[in-house]
């Protein structure tokens, strides 16, 4: 079995998109997760640079880097927690548990590869999600907040609009509701 890293797999659909990338190939899939593939074949160079280029076709990326892995699974670590409904755990001790390293290391690692503390990177996925409600369901801005894991909806107001310039009342009232890509993120 080969366990193959992959950047930028953000979604179910992410999944999908490997999957049948995989497939295509005439490879042998035993499992497709956020940020990696795991597959029954060796593989060659040859294949391992098709498979490169055919994943950059579609907007991954491999990890070959143990750095970049790291940060990848603090990212998906950080989708995931982000997408919880409800009480969350703790931050910190969701991404310790998620790349099975210590949270100081990770946090230091990650800020030096992406200019932002896990911190920042968790709540710019907050106001993205909290954008996608705002958008996409008739949740009132307290309901969002709960969904969100936010102490209240006064938190989730403060940090929404310091990220956006805007309320969340004024985001849902917008025509063209400006949104990121989550691997834009």
């Amino acid at each position: 079995m080969t366990n193959i890293r992959i950047k930028n797999m953000v979604c179910p659909r992410c999944i999908s998109a490997v999957r049948a990338i995989f497939v295509s190939m005439g490879f042998t899939v035993n499992e497709v997760a956020l940020g990696v593939a795991v597959v029954n074949d060796n593989l060659t160079e040859a294949q391992v640079e098709l498979l490169a280029n055919k994943l950059q076709n579609e907007g991954f990326e491999l990890l070959d880097d143990p750095h970049s892995c790291i940060v990848e699974q603090i990212k998906i670590g950080v989708i995931q927690w982000v997408r919880m409904n409800g009480q969350k755990p703790k931050l910190s001790d969701y991404v310790c548990e998620v790349a099975q390293r210590e949270y100081s290391s990770l946090s230091k690692l990650f800020t030096q590869v992406k200019g932002v503390t896990i911190e920042h990177f968790a709540i710019q996925h907050r106001v993205e999600y909290a954008k996608e409600l705002l958008s996409y369901s008739q949740q009132s801005v307290s309901e969002i907040a709960y969904t969100l894991g936010y102490s209240s909806p006064s938190h989730l107001t403060s940090q929404f609009k310091q990220q956006t310039g805007m309320s969340p009342k004024e985001f849902r009232e917008m025509k063209n509701k400006n949104r990121l890509h989550l691997d834009e993120i």
